[in-house]
C-alpha cells in the first residue's frame, strides 16, 4: 500500500485548482526561510536528496494531508537533524542550540559561494550500473506491482496508479542512482533510467481522451519483460 504522499489518481481530495499567473516564487517570507534551512543543512553532507524525500513521505499521514508545502519541508528537515544527531529534541523544544561540532563546521556553505553550489545542482549520471543488460528503445515492458524491494515500506519512485501497466520506452537515461536504495544510505546502486509512454486510456478508466499519452521515467528494476 502506497504512503498518502502518493496521490495520482485517487479519488476524494476535491479538484486541483489552477492558481492565477504570476504566481510569486515565495507567497510568504518564512517560505523562503524554509527553502534556505533545507539547503543549508543539507550542505553538511549527512543525507542525500533521497533521503530527504523519504523523510517527508514518513511524516504521520494527518500531518501530511493538513500541512502547506514548505512545512512538509520543515517537518522533514527537522526529522533528519535529529535522526542524524546535528541537533537534539531538547534543542528544538528550549529553541537554544550547543556549538555545531568543528565538521560540520567545516561544511558551511558561505552566502558568496550559494550561487555556484545551486547552479552545479545534484547530477545523478553515472558511468555503469550493475544490474547487467539495459531494455532498448521502443520495447514494451510492465511495471512492477511491489515497491521498494530490499527494504518494507521504503522509498520508491513507482506511482501506484502505474502499476502492473504496460508502457513503451520512447527515451533513453543512460546509468543513474537508484532512489530505493540512495534514500537508505545503502548505496548509489546506479540504473539504468528510462522514459515510458503510457495510454492514458489504460491507466484512467474515464481518460478524457483517448490520444492523451502518459510519460514517466522509470528506473530498470521497476520493469518486466512482456
Amino acid at each position: 500500500m502506497s504512503r498518502v504522499h502518493d496521490m495520482g489518481g485517487r479519488f476524494g481530495d476535491g479538484p486541483v485548482r489552477r492558481e492565477a499567473d504570476p504566481e510569486p516564487v515565495f507567497k510568504e517570507e518564512w517560505q523562503a526561510h524554509a527553502l534556505a534551512l533545507t539547503l543549508a543543512a543539507g550542505s553538511l553532507g549527512r543525507w542525500s536528496l533521497d533521503e530527504s524525500r523519504h523523510a517527508r513521505e514518513c511524516l504521520e499521514p494527518r500531518d501530511y494531508m493538513r500541512f502547506s508545502y514548505y512545512e512538509k519541508w520543515l517537518a522533514g528537515l527537522t526529522d533528519l537533524l535529529v535522526a542524524k544527531s546535528i541537533v537534539t529534541a531538547e534543542e528544538l523544544t528550549s529553541l537554544s542550540a550547543q556549538p555545531a561540532a568543528p565538521e560540520l563546521q567545516q561544511r558551511r556553505l558561505p552566502a558568496a559561494k550559494v550561487a555556484a553550489v545551486l547552479s552545479s545542482g545534484g547530477p545523478t549520471l553515472r558511468a555503469e550500473a550493475g544490474n547487467g543488460i539495459a531494455f532498448e528503445l521502443g520495447q514494451k515492458l510492465r511495471v512492477r506491482r511491489s515497491g521498494n524491494l530490499a527494504v518494507a515500506g521504503g522509498h520508491s519512485r513507482i506511482p501506484a496508479y502505474v502499476m502492473g501497466q504496460v508502457g513503451t520506452i520512447i527515451r533513453l537515461h543512460g546509468n543513474h542512482v537508484f532512489p530505493d536504495s540512495n534514500a537508505h544510505s545503502a548505496g548509489e546502486a546506479p540504473q539504468p533510467l528510462y522514459t515510458l509512454s503510457f495510454a492514458a486510456s489504460d491507466l484512467w478508466e474515464d481518460a478524457e481522451s483517448d490520444l492523451d499519452q502518459v510519460m514517466l521515467d522509470l528506473w530498470h528494476s521497476y520493469l518486466e519483460p512482456l
